[in-house]
């Protein structure tokens, strides 16, 4: 593994015919991470799951250098993810999926519950108003978008514009319908806890769309993250990482930071 000059590592794996880059840091039981549309970026959240779990952050493919070619739709793109942290020698593992990840989460989920014990929808996009649309345009722009308070966010690493306009056209011809029936009858089926987190003031999935997967999974517990945005661990990671490590800690005893269903400032 090379160093990424911090506490996380690279590697990488080869599943579905293709090389898959990821970081990771931290010793502990395992917490497999797949980013939104914007593709992979380590976070403060990241440092701090760090301490409770061994993190891995894979970069999805076409989401790097690469392109992405082979995955035809988001239900191989997931198949190709889960042969992924196979690769690794996981046979059991929570796993966490931001916006468009959290779609991919739903299917592995869906498809291979003999690997997740646990799941964590970070604003999932599995779920969304007809129409919508992913995230794109300057970077102003994109801000608006992601966060409650772009003011107090730190500048995002540059990305080249050919690199910006692949993964916007990889997030367009993967993520499948708004609503699909056969992913949420899957998730009715599913019987590993579930945590659904979103930002009070989302402004790329409607925050009340939380309580659709709350409907549609009993075992699911969903958190507000007061006065928040799309983008949860950039703007929140010390909220985020205290309720997920508790999630994953404590599983059915689960309750949202132990007296309240909002996290606060």
């Amino acid at each position: 593994m090379a160093d990424t000059g911090g506490m996380f590592q690279e590697g990488s794996v080869e599943a579905g015919g293709l090389r898959i880059r990821y970081l990771e840091a931290g010793e502990g039981p395992p917490l497999v991470h797949l980013h939104g549309a914007g593709g992979l970026r380590i976070t403060s959240a990241h440092d701090l799951l760090s301490c409770a779990f061994r993190v891995i952050a894979f970069e999805m493919p076409g989401f790097g250098s690469i392109e992405n070619q082979r995955s035809q739709s988001i239900q191989d793109l997931a198949a190709t993810m889960a042969a992924g942290v196979e690769a690794l020698g996981l046979s059991r593992f929570s796993l966490v999926g931001t916006s468009f990840g959290g779609t991919v989460a739903c299917w592995i989920a869906v498809r291979r519950p003999d690997l997740v014990s646990a799941l964590v929808l970070d604003a999932p996009a599995a779920i969304r108003p007809e129409g919508s649309e992913p995230v794109s345009g300057s970077s102003d722009e994109i801000g608006r978008r992601l966060y409650a308070h772009p003011e107090h966010i730190s500048a995002a690493p540059t990305v080249d514009p050919a690199l910006a306009a692949r993964r916007l056209a990889l997030v367009r011809r993967l993520r499948g319908p708004g609503r699909d029936a056969g992913l949420e009858e899957g998730l009715r089926r599913l019987g590993i806890p579930v945590l659904v987190l979103f930002g009070t003031r989302d402004g790329v999935i409607p925050p009340a769309t939380g309580r659709v997967y709350k409907e549609l999974i009993a075992s699911a517990h969903l958190t507000f993250v007061y006065d928040a945005g799309h983008a949860l661990m950039i703007e929140r990671p010390e909220a985020f990482a205290e309720v997920v490590t508790d999630f994953l800690q404590r599983r059915d005893a689960f309750v949202i930071s132990r007296t309240k269903t909002a996290i606060f400032p």
